[in-house]
C-alpha cells in the first residue's frame, strides 16, 4: 500500500521530469548532430561526458581490450582497432547496501546513406508534428537522455539516491556487442538491467541469436574483349545466395517453436553488404558480401555457425565454378544466442507497477526477432532485465523518428522506477 508520504515523493519526482524534459530533448538532439557510426563515436561519447559532468554525475572511460576480452566466450571477434576506444559509466554509490540497479544504452548508430533520400540530413535533427526526426534520434539516443536524466529528476526533485546504481552509455551494440562485455567485464553489473530501446513502453519477452558472417569470392581478372578467359567473382558470389536462402527456409520450417511460433518468418537473412572488383572493363577477381541471419533462441552459436559452413560446402560441390577455387567464410561481429526473459522475476513486476502507475493501464509484451546488449547481461551473470523504451519509427531506414511524448513517458517510467528500486532519502 502506497502512503501518502510516498505519493507526495512520487509527484515531486514526476513534476521534475516535466520540468528537465526540454532539457532531454536538448541532449538527444546534440548526440544525433554527431553521426556516430562505427569507428566514429567520439563526438557523441564526448557529448554524453560532458553532459553527465555538467548534471555532477560521475563518469568512468571503461576501454575496449581486444587483450582482455578476446578470451570471453561471449566476444565478438572484430577487424577493426580497439585503439582508445571506450563506454562511459557513471556509477553511484559502488559498494552500499540494497539492490543494484543498471541502466544501459547505445550510443553507435548504423549509417544513413544515401542522405539525399532522406527529408533533411540525418545528422541534423528536426521536430514535426510530434516527432523528433535524424539517425539515432530513436535507435537510441532519446532513450539514453531519458534514462540518464531519469536520475538527474531525482536529484532535480531534492532527492538522493541511496542504493548502488550504475548508468551504461555503451559503443558496439550494433555489431558486436563488446561495448556492454567489456563494462560487465570491468565490474559494473547489477541485479537488474533496464535498456530503454525503441520498442515502445512495453515488456520487451525475448529475443533470437544474430550470427554475421562474410563470403569472400576469388575469381580470374581478364580484358573484356574476352570475358570466357576469366573467371566473374561476383556472379560466383551471387551463385552463393539461394543456397543461403535455402538456410532461411530450413530455419522458419523446422526450428519454429514457442513462443516464436506465432511469426510466420522469425528467422530472417539478410544480404547487408556487397562488393567486389576494381574495374567496369575488366573481370573482377575479387568479391565480398556481409550477411546477417537469425537463429533460434537454444541454439548455439557454434551450430548456427556449423550450418552456414555446411551450407557453402554444399554449394562447392555442386557447383563447377567453385572446383578449383572455394570460397571463403569469415565469422565477425555478433554471435549472439537468444534468451528469454523471467517475467516473473520482481524487477519485471515492479516495472510493470511503474507502467500502470502512470498510464493506467497493464504494459504490453514485446517478443523481438532480433537483438539487444540485453544479451550480454544475461549470459555474462544471469542479470534479470528487459527493455522499456520511446516509440520510434524507420529506425536503420530513411527519415528515422522518435515519439516525443513517448519519451517523456520513458523518462517519468524510468525515475519511477529508480525511486521504487532504490533507497532515496531527502537532500
Amino acid at each position: 500500500m502506497t502512503t501518502d508520504i510516498e505519493r507526495d515523493i512520487e509527484r515531486r519526482i514526476l513534476k521534475s521530469c516535466d520540468d528537465i524534459f526540454p532539457h532531454v530533448l536538448d541532449f538527444t538532439m546534440e548526440m544525433v548532430k554527431q553521426y556516430g557510426v562505427l569507428n566514429k563515436e567520439q563526438g557523441v561519447l564526448d557529448v554524453v561526458e560532458r553532459e553527465l559532468k555538467d548534471l555532477g554525475l560521475p563518469v568512468v572511460q571503461v576501454p575496449l581490450s581486444h587483450d582482455r576480452l578476446s578470451h570471453h566466450p561471449l566476444y565478438a571477434p572484430v577487424d577493426w582497432s580497439y585503439d582508445k576506444k571506450y563506454n562511459l559509466v557513471s556509477p553511484l554509490n559502488i559498494g552500499a547496501k540494497g539492490k543494484t540497479l543498471v541502466l544501459n544504452g547505445h550510443l553507435d548508430v548504423v549509417p544513413a546513406s544515401p542522405f539525399d533520400m532522406w527529408t533533411k540530413a540525418p545528422h541534423d535533427p528536426w521536430i514535426k508534428d510530434g516527432w523528433l526526426y535524424g539517425r539515432g534520434a530513436g535507435d537510441m539516443q532519446s532513450g539514453v537522455a531519458a534514462m540518464i536524466y531519469a536520475v538527474h529528476a531525482l536529484n532535480h526533485a531534492g532527492y538522493e539516491i541511496c542504493s548502488p546504481l550504475t548508468v551504461q552509455a555503451v559503443v558496439e551494440e550494433e555489431c558486436s556487442g563488446n561495448g556492454a562485455l567489456a563494462c560487465l567485464d570491468g565490474g559494473y553489473g547489477g541485479d537488474f538491467v533496464l535498456i530503454p530501446e525503441p520498442f515502445g513502453p512495453q515488456i520487451y519477452t525475448g529475443q533470437l541469436g544474430v550470427l554475421w558472417f562474410k563470403i569472400i569470392c576469388r575469381g580470374v581478372p581478364t580484358h573484356v574483349l574476352d570475358t570466357s578467359a576469366g573467371e566473374n567473382a561476383i556472379e560466383k558470389l551471387q551463385m552463393l545466395i539461394p543456397f543461403l536462402k535455402d538456410l532461411e527456409n530450413e530455419l522458419n520450417e523446422n526450428y519454429r517453436k514457442a513462443p516464436y511460433d506465432k511469426f510466420d518468418h522469425p528467422f530472417n537473412l539478410n544480404i547487408g553488404k556487397l562488393k567486389g572488383g576494381n574495374w567496369a572493363s575488366s573481370v573482377p577477381a575479387h568479391a565480398e558480401m556481409e550477411a546477417r541471419i537469425g537463429f533460434p533462441v537454444g541454439m548455439t552459436a557454434n551450430q548456427i555457425m556449423q550450418m552456414v559452413n555446411d551450407r557453402l560446402e554444399l554449394a562447392t560441390k555442386k557447383l563447377k565454378a567453385f572446383r578449383d577455387n572455394k570460397p571463403l567464410l569469415r565469422f565477425h561481429g555478433f554471435r549472439s544466442e537468444g534468451h528469454l526473459i523471467n517475467l516473473q522475476d520482481p524487477g519485471i513486476k515492479l516495472l510493470s507497477q511503474c507502467h500502470h502507475s502512470l498510464t493506467h493501464e497493464e504494459p504490453k509484451h514485446y517478443l523481438s526477432t532480433c537483438t539487444t546488449d540485453l544479451r550480454a547481461f544475461h549470459f555474462y551473470s544471469k542479470t534479470a532485465g528487459t527493455c522499456y523504451g520511446p516509440i520510434a519509427k524507420n529506425i536503420h531506414g530513411i527519415d528515422e523518428c522518435v515519439d516525443i511524448d513517448s519519451i517523456r513517458q520513458t523518462l517519468k517510467t524510468y525515475a519511477l522506477f529508480i525511486s521504487r528500486w532504490c533507497r532515496i532519502q531527502a537532500k
